[in-house]
């Protein structure tokens, strides 16, 4: 019986929220200047724009959209290499022009990745370029 008062008495002290209505897809903003309510699309990015939706990553090799996400054993080597910041950056220069900047600072970049930019006719383009 206690902790039935002790339960109304509580409902005094913390404010009660209303219930959650079920997701209709639509959320409802208040314009001040008009004094209503406006039906906005959830998730809406832009004017009149559905849901946002990232773009499709595109390699730079004749514009084709890298969807597969499967690569070579060799590409995999050339991308860490991109991603290794011991070598410096790879913006603006070509995989072999890295390597090459590597080698004369004494940073001792993997012989096996020269010989694949070369001997394979692998992209020269360094992973992030045409991303950034």
């Amino acid at each position: 019986m206690a902790s039935a008062s002790r339960k109304h008495n509580l409902t005094g002290v913390f404010p009660q929220r209303k219930k959650a209505t079920v997701a209709s897809g639509k959320d409802k903003r208040f314009d001040k200047s008009s004094g209503a309510y406006d039906d906005v699309p959830v998730g809406g990015a832009s004017l009149g724009g559905g849901s946002a939706q990232p773009a499709a990553l595109i390699t730079s090799r004749g514009g084709k959209q890298d969807l597969s996400g499967d690569y070579d054993e060799i590409e995999s080597t050339l991308r860490q290499f991109d991603m290794n910041m011991a070598y410096g950056p790879c913006l603006g220069i070509t995989r072999m022009e890295r390597w090459e900047r590597a080698t004369r600072l004494g940073l001792s970049p993997p012989s096996n990745v020269r010989d694949m930019i070369v001997n394979l006719e692998a992209s020269q383009d360094c992973l992030w370029e045409g991303r950034v």
